[in-house]
C-alpha cells in the first residue's frame, strides 16, 4: 500500500491522476494507493444526485462517478481517494464502504471526538452534525473517489446545498468539536496509521 500526498489541487487535475491509477492498478503495473490532498473549492454531485439540492443557482457542481449526492470541498477539508482492487479483496462494495466509515470513526476518536454511524445514511457522523462524506465509484472492481473528511473547513461552503441530498443538514468539523487546533498533518498520518491495520483485517487480499 502507497500513500500519496498532493497537497492543494484543483478537483480536475485529481481526477485525472485518480483515471490513471485506477487503469495502472487494474493491471497490475501500479500498487493500491490512497490520494491525500485538499480540493480548491468545488461542488461535486453523484450519478444519481439530484439538482434539487443545489439550493444557490449560482452554485456549478461537478457530476462524476460515484455514489451519492451533492457536497462541497475546500481547504480545510482531507480528500482520501484509495485505490484498491476489490477483486482481491472480497468484491463486496457494501463492506468497502463500511470499513472507509471505521477509518474516519477511528481517527475522529485520535482528536478525541465521538464519531459514528447512522443506519440507512452512508457517511460518519457526530451529535452535532455529519462529519465526513464518502462516496466511492467502482470500475472492474477497482476503486476510486473515497471520503471527504471536514477538519479545518469553512463549513460557511455548505450552506448554499443540502448536502448529501439532506435538507437542513447539520454539517461539522475535527476543529469545531475538539475545541483545539487540528493540525491537518497530525490527521494525514492517523489516517494513514489506521487504514493499513483496518485495510488487513476488514478487506484482506484473498489468495
Amino acid at each position: 500500500m502507497e500513500f500519496n500526498d498532493l497537497g492543494l489541487m484543483d478537483f480536475a487535475e485529481a481526477l485525472a491522476i485518480q483515471e490513471q491509477l485506477v487503469a495502472d492498478v487494474f493491471k497490475g503495473s501500479a500498487p493500491e494507493t490512497v490520494l491525500l490532498l485538499e480540493h480548491l473549492p468545488v461542488y461535486t454531485m453523484g450519478h444519481g444526485g439530484s439538482e434539487e439540492n443545489i439550493l444557490d443557482h449560482s452554485v456549478k457542481a461537478v457530476r462524476i462517478n460515484r455514489g451519492g449526492d451533492i457536497t462541497y470541498h475546500g481547504p480545510g477539508q482531507l480528500i482520501g481517494y484509495p485505490i484498491i482492487d476489490l477483486g482481491r479483496r472480497g468484491r463486496d462494495l457494501h463492506r468497502y464502504l463500511r470499513f472507509l466509515e471505521e477509518l474516519i470513526i477511528e481517527v475522529a476518536g485520535d482528536f478525541q471526538v465521538a464519531a459514528c454511524r447512522v443506519p440507512g445514511r452512508t457517511g460518519v457522523w457526530t451529535d452535532s452534525g455529519k462529519l465526513a462524506s464518502i462516496g466511492v465509484g467502482v470500475r472492474r472492481w477497482t476503486t476510486m473517489h473515497g471520503f471527504a473528511l471536514n477538519v479545518t473547513t469553512d463549513l460557511n461552503g455548505f450552506a448554499a446545498i443540502n448536502p448529501c441530498g439532506i435538507a437542513a443538514c447539520p454539517v461539522t468539523s475535527l476543529e469545531r468539536l475538539s475545541g483545539q487546533s487540528v493540525p491537518m498533518e497530525k490527521v494525514k498520518e492517523a489516517v494513514r496509521e489506521h487504514f493499513v491495520t483496518l485495510l488487513n483485517e476488514r478487506l484482506p487480499v484473498y489468495t
